[in-house]
């Protein structure tokens, strides 16, 4: 997506290619610090804190520490080069916001599944989500400490993902650990946006 306009005058810097990509999975999974580590701004939040109107709405099992929650995005930006920029968007993990999500998702060259062994079917309504849009996805297992280790080969079995979509471990709290998670991403998107481009061709 660029956002350049052919009517900019004669000589004038173009404007960087705009990238979006999408963190997304479960409640308490690390959206939020996902994209604080990586954004070399100050990330923009949109946490509320957890009242007791959420009780029996929003499950706590396994992040009984956490006190606020997205209810719109997180969004933060990465530049990669005077002429390519990233835009990262956090969504929402709570099911009463999902509409928020086809409103993120437009423009999204890919996502980030955030996924916590200890709650590990949380991120199943994520990956069937960008299964459905044909979006490009990789999987990064946030290392909680306490949390039982799993091999990525045993993830990928549990959460019935195709072949091709890459596992990783991360720590999101960690830049290069989340940077890391974001090449794959990108490299995956590519791949996939090629071998799409040649399925067509061949048709």
């Amino acid at each position: 997506m660029d956002y350049g306009h052919s009517d900019r005058p004669a000589g004038a810097t173009p404007l960087p290619t705009a990238i979006k990509i999408l963190v997304a999975g479960g409640f308490g999974v690390g959206k939020t610090t996902m994209v604080g580590a990586v954004s070399e701004t100050r990330p923009l939040r949109t946490e509320e804190v957890l009242t007791e109107s959420g009780v029996g709405i929003d499950d706590l099992s396994g992040v009984e520490g956490k006190t606020t929650t997205t209810v719109a995005m997180d969004f933060g930006r990465i530049t990669i080069s005077d002429d390519l920029v990233l835009y990262l968007f956090g969504t929402p993990g709570q099911d009463r916001f999902w509409f928020v999500w086809d409103e993120l998702a437009l423009g999204a060259i890919g996502a980030v599944v955030l996924a916590d062994t200890r709650r590990l079917a949380d991120c199943f309504p994520s990956i069937d989500y960008f299964e459905g849009r044909g979006t490009p996805f990789v999987v990064a297992v946030n290392c909680f400490e306490g949390a039982r280790t799993y091999r990525l080969d045993e993830v990928q079995t549990a959460l019935n993902l195709d072949p091709g979509v890459p596992v990783l471990l991360c720590d999101a709290r960690q830049r290069e650990s989340s940077k890391e998670v974001l090449v794959t991403l990108m490299e995956h998107a590519m791949k996939t946006r090629e071998a799409r481009r040649r399925a067509a061709g061949a048709n």
